[in-house]
């Protein structure tokens, strides 16, 4: 691969880990020798400008005993290899984006890899294999349709492709959200949510499994625009996000018989739910969320990213607002995290935020000149409780997040194999840039040794509680 050209060389000079990239750049073509490297402006969704790199070429593909070629496009971020490239495909004129479960309507490629993404573990040869693998199961590209002025026998294939409601009309020109509970929780999600004015329809749906009632009623009573209350989940049918926020509590004596209640109600919606809305972010809100979140990954079989759960996003911004209006001066705008498991036993992290570099942040631990101010912090942090309106409030800013692709960063509850070395399958509240195919993951860092030690307690706790769960 030519890494020679001045206009490369001069872009790659500004990579913080130059040498690294230049080793992974120069594996690609001893597979993909079709595979070209490239400086070129990216334009960020908030409209930014940076010069990158990025990766052009084509990958064969089999399907029906055909082979074609696929154009696509990796852009490497200035932390490559240890952040993961932002992948689109490149149609011609005479191609359409077949919008499925790993490309989107503007061919941005979402893969479990992506999402996972751990240096060296993770390289751009392996996704491209991965790549192959995906799209040999559902090709991402095809032949315009006739509406598109091009190939007749291919008009089944386009109908095929959209979803319609009841009523003839496309379900993704509107942006429904649904939430599953008709609890105290449940309400105060609506209410957020609909404060935000980010949705055309909001459905709360009150399921007979749940312990949690009650506001429903006065719902039914005081209507709102925009909403409906019903009983079914077929009235989520085409949400862009469903928020669960459903208890199952019983008399049970033991924790682990109170968890075994809530895993038996998601058994029975679940699956129901991510059939009737196969492309959507599910949100999980209720309790023990990190335990329910995997439970809902593993009952719905979607893809990791579509999984999530509300986790440290509430303590998170709580914690970032103590530090720049309470502790510092003149709001500096510091960036905080909390991650790891929703418990007192809370790791934090810095987040460095460049100028315009939002989508782009770097994670840095707490060092021994930080953490007095973090530990203050933490310490102010505890007296604040999970009160149903607060975590109401925090769903809709994470909702808002995905519907409106605004590529925030949130702690969010994510599948956690392969973050800072962790090798179970676990979910953990990490960092997470959330958009409208829901989460990628920011890279790990490596911890000091006491937050390295709660986040393995934590993670061993779960794998504990999880292999006593029947699922």
């Amino acid at each position: 691969m030519n890494l020679n050209s001045e206009s490369v060389k001069k872009v790659l000079s500004k990579y913080k880990f130059r040498d690294v990239a230049i080793e992974e750049l120069n594996k690609v073509p001893r597979v993909h020798p079709d595979m070209k490297v490239i400086s070129a402006t990216y334009t960020s969704s908030d409209s930014l400008q940076k010069d990158l790199l990025k990766l052009v070429g084509n990958i064969a593909v089999r399907y029906h005993g055909c082979s074609y070629n696929l154009p696509i496009l990796l852009w490497l971020l200035d932390s490559f290899p240890f952040t993961p490239p932002i992948c689109f495909l490149r149609p011609t004129s005479s191609m359409v984006i077949r919008e499925g479960k790993h490309v989107d309507s503007k061919g941005r490629i979402h893969l479990p890899g992506l999402h996972s993404w751990d240096h060296p573990k993770s390289s751009v040869n392996g996704l491209l294999a991965e790549m192959i693998v995906k799209f040999e199961e559902e090709p991402p590209l095809g032949t315009k349709s006739p509406a598109q002025g091009d190939n007749p026998n291919d008009l089944l294939a386009y109908v095929s492709n959209l979803s319609l409601d009841e009523g003839g009309n496309r379900l993704d020109q509107e942006v429904k959200v649904s939430v599953i509970g008709g609890g105290d929780l449940g309400i105060a999600a609506v209410l957020s949510i609909m404060a935000k004015s980010c949705v055309d329809k909001l459905v709360l749906i009150d399921i007979p499994e749940s312990s949690t009632k009650g506001g429903t009623v006065d719902l039914e009573i005081f209507s709102l625009p925009k909403v409906e209350v019903s009983k079914d989940l077929s009235a989520s049918v085409g949400s862009k996000v469903v928020v669960i926020t459903a208890n199952a509590w019983s008399d049970e004596q033991s924790y682990l018989s109170v968890v075994q209640t809530n895993v038996d109600m998601y058994r029975s919606i679940i699956p129901r739910l991510a059939q009737l809305s196969p492309k959507a972010v599910l949100l999980v809100a209720s309790q023990p969320v990190d335990i329910m979140t995997h439970v809902a990954w593993r009952q719905s079989h979607l893809l990791p990213t579509q999984v999530i759960g509300v986790g440290c996003n509430l303590d998170s911004e709580r914690l970032s607002h103590i530090i720049n209006i309470s502790l510092v001066a003149n709001n500096t705008g510091k960036q905080a995290w909390v991650i790891g498991e929703l418990s007192e036993n809370k790791v934090a992290l810095w987040g460095n935020m460049g100028p315009g570099t939002d989508h782009l942040q770097a994670l840095t631990p707490v060092s021994n000149s930080t953490k007095p101010l973090m530990d203050r912090a933490l310490e102010m942090l505890k007296g604040r409780g999970q009160r149903s309106w607060s975590v109401g409030l925090s769903i809709a800013d994470i909702t808002h997040s995905i519907v409106t692709d605004k590529k925030k960063i949130h702690s969010v509850t994510t599948l956690a194999e392969g973050w800072g070395g962790i090798g179970s399958k676990v979910f953990l509240s990490l960092p997470c840039i959330l958009g409208e195919n829901g989460s990628t993951r920011l890279p790990g860092v490596a911890l000091g040794s006491e937050d390295e030690m709660k986040l393995r307690e934590s993670v061993a706790c779960q794998v504990n509680l999880f292999m006593q769960l029947r699922l």
